[in-house]
C-alpha cells in the first residue's frame, strides 16, 4: 500500500447541522460533562479517604472512575465546542491522538468491568477464600492488565489507521475520530484492515461480554443454595454493575461487531458510551449502594465540623 497522504486536517459534520438542536446539546452536554467530571471526582475521593472503602470492589470501582472522566475527556470538550462554531477541523495529527486515546481508555474500560465481574464472581461464590483469592497484590495486577491490555488494542487500531492514504475528500461524518469513518476516506481498498479492526475491537468486546455473562450465570447458579435474604442481598450488590455492562457493552457491541460500515444511528450510540454512560455510572453505584453514601455523608460530616471550628 503506498502511503500517499495528501490531507492534513479532517472536516467533521458534527452531532448535527440544525443550529436551534445545536444550542439544546451544547447546554444539555455541558451539563453532562460537568456530571461525569464532579461524580466520578466524588467517588475517587471517597473512596480515598474512607476506612469503610478498602475493598477489591472499591479499588477496582476508583479506576474506573478514572477512565470515565478520561474517557469522556477524549470527545466531550471537542463535541461540545464544536456545537457552537460553524466548521468544525481537526488536524490529522490531533485525529489519530484522538483514536488513539479514545480505544486507550474505552478498551481499559471495558477490560475493567469484566474484572469487577470477576471479583463480584468471587467475592459471591466463595466468600471465605475471597481475601486470599482477590488480595491487593492480585487487585494491582489485574488493573495493570487492563491498562496494558487497552494501550496494546488501541496501538493496534491506530497503527492499523496511520498507514491510510488519505487523498480527499477529508469530511468524516461524526463528531470525533473513529476506525471506521477514517476507512471509508481511505484512498484504497480497506475491507482486509476493515475485518482486522471488526476482529480486533468486536472480538474483545464480545469475549468480555461472554466472560460477564458466564461470571453472572456462575453467580445465579451459586444463589440457588442460598437463602431468599441472602440471594436478594447478593443480587443487589451485583445489580449496578450489571446496569453499567449492558449499557456500555449493548452500543460498543453494535458499533465494533460488524464490517466496516458505518450507520445514520452511529453517532447517537457513540454518545451513549462515550457521554451517558460515564455520566450515568457515579449516579448507579451511589444511589444503590449504601456503603458508599454512608462514606460520602461521614466525609461531608467532617468537612462541616472543620469548617465550623
Amino acid at each position: 500500500m503506498e502511503n500517499k497522504n495528501n490531507v492534513t486536517e479532517f472536516i467533521l459534520h458534527g452531532l448535527t447541522q440544525d443550529k436551534t438542536v445545536a444550542k439544546v446539546c451544547f447546554s444539555l452536554f455541558l451539563v453532562f460533562y460537568v456530571t461525569i467530571i464532579l461524580g466520578n471526582l466524588l467517588i475517587i475521593t471517597t473512596i480515598k479517604t474512607s476506612e469503610q472503602l478498602n475493598s477489591p470492589m472499591y479499588f477496582f470501582l476508583s479506576h474506573l472512575s478514572f477512565v470515565d472522566i478520561s474517557y469522556s475527556t477524549v470527545t466531550a470538550p471537542k463535541l461540545i465546542y464544536d456545537l457552537l462554531v460553524e466548521k468544525k477541523t481537526i488536524s490529522f495529527v490531533g485525529c489519530i491522538a484522538q483514536l488513539f486515546a479514545g480505544h486507550f481508555f474505552g478498551c481499559t474500560e471495558i477490560f475493567l468491568l469484566t474484572v469487577m465481574a470477576y471479583d463480584r464472581c468471587i467475592a459471591i461464590c466463595k466468600p471465605l477464600h475471597y481475601t486470599n483469592i482477590v488480595n491487593r497484590r492480585v487487585c494491582g495486577w489485574l488493573v495493570a492488565a487492563a491498562w496494558v491490555g487497552g494501550f496494546v488494542h488501541s496501538t493496534v487500531q491506530t497503527l492499523l489507521a496511520i498507514q491510510l492514504p488519505f487523498c480527499g475528500p477529508n469530511k468524516i461524518d461524526h463528531y470525533f475520530c473513529d476506525v471506521h469513518p477514517l476507512l471509508k476516506l481511505a484512498c484504497t481498498d480497506t475491507y482486509i484492515i476493515g475485518v482486522i479492526v471488526a476482529a480486533n475491537s468486536g472480538v474483545i468486546s464480545l469475549s468480555c461480554f461472554v466472560v460477564l455473562v458466564v461470571s453472572y450465570a456462575v453467580i445465579l447458579v451459586s444463589l440457588r443454595t442460598r437463602s431468599s435474604e441472602g440471594r436478594l442481598k447478593a443480587l443487589y450488590t451485583c445489580t449496578s454493575h450489571i446496569t453499567v455492562v449492558v449499557l456500555f457493552f449493548g452500543p460498543c457491541i453494535f458499533i465494533y461487531m460488524r464490517p466496516s460500515t458505518t450507520f445514520s444511528a452511529d453517532k447517537m450510540v457513540s454518545v451513549f458510551y462515550t457521554i451517558v454512560t460515564p455520566m450515568l455510572n457515579p449516579l448507579i453505584y451511589t444511589l444503590r449502594n449504601e456503603e458508599v453514601k454512608n462514606a460520602m455523608k461521614k466525609s461531608w460530616s467532617r468537612k462541616v465540623t472543620r469548617s465550623a471550628k
